[in-house]
C-alpha cells in the first residue's frame, strides 16, 4: 500500500436548468451540488458577478477558504511538533482574481491573515515563525500558480477577537 498516493473524489451536479438549459447566458442558473460520500452536500454557484446566487459557495470561495484550511491545518501540525500549545486561530483571507479580456481569469494573489491564540505568549516569537513553515508544506499552496503571502495578525492583548 502506497501510503505517498492519496486520491479524491467529488460529484458535481447541476440544478440550474431553467427547462430550456443553457439556450441563451442569461437562461440557465449556476446553481450546482457538490457532494463526497459521507458529507452533507455542499450549495455551489457562480459568483454574483457571473449570475451566481449570492446565498450559495462559488469556486472561487472555495479555492480560498481551501488555501486558508490548508495552512491553519499545516499550522496546527507544526505548532504540535514544536511544542507550541495554540487555544485560538482564525483568519480573514482575502484574494484577488484578474478577468482577462478575453474571457479567462486567473487568481493574481491570495493573503491569509492568521491571528494565533498562544497558551504561552513567551512563545509568539516561534508560534509567528512557523508560518513561513506551514506555507512549504501546505499541500493546496504548494499546488496553486499565484502568491500565497503569510500576514499574520497580532492577537488582540485583551483576549478578545480570537
Amino acid at each position: 500500500m502506497d501510503l505517498s498516493l492519496h486520491q479524491y473524489s467529488v460529484d458535481v451536479e447541476w440544478t440550474g436548468n431553467r427547462g430550456t438549459g443553457t439556450s441563451g447566458y442569461r437562461d440557465y442558473g449556476r446553481d450546482h451540488v457538490v457532494r463526497a460520500s459521507g458529507l452533507p452536500d455542499l450549495p455551489g454557484t457562480a459568483d454574483p458577478t457571473f449570475h451566481g446566487d449570492r446565498d450559495r459557495w462559488n469556486p472561487e470561495q472555495l479555492l480560498l477558504a481551501a488555501l486558508a484550511q490548508c495552512h491553519m491545518l499545516s499550522y496546527f501540525h507544526l505548532a504540535v511538533k514544536n511544542g507550541v500549545d495554540v487555544v485560538g486561530y482564525s483568519d480573514a483571507a482575502t484574494a484577488t482574481m484578474q478577468l482577462n479580456r478575453d474571457g479567462s481569469g486567473e487568481f493574481t494573489e491570495a493573503v491569509l491573515h492568521p491571528r494565533v491564540i498562544l497558551a504561552d505568549e513567551s512563545q509568539r516569537a516561534l508560534a509567528d515563525s512557523l508560518h513561513d513553515q506551514a506555507h512549504r508544506v501546505c499541500f493546496i499552496a504548494r499546488s496553486v500558480n499565484f502568491p500565497v503571502v503569510n500576514q499574520p495578525v497580532a492577537p488582540d492583548p485583551s483576549g478578545e477577537g480570537a
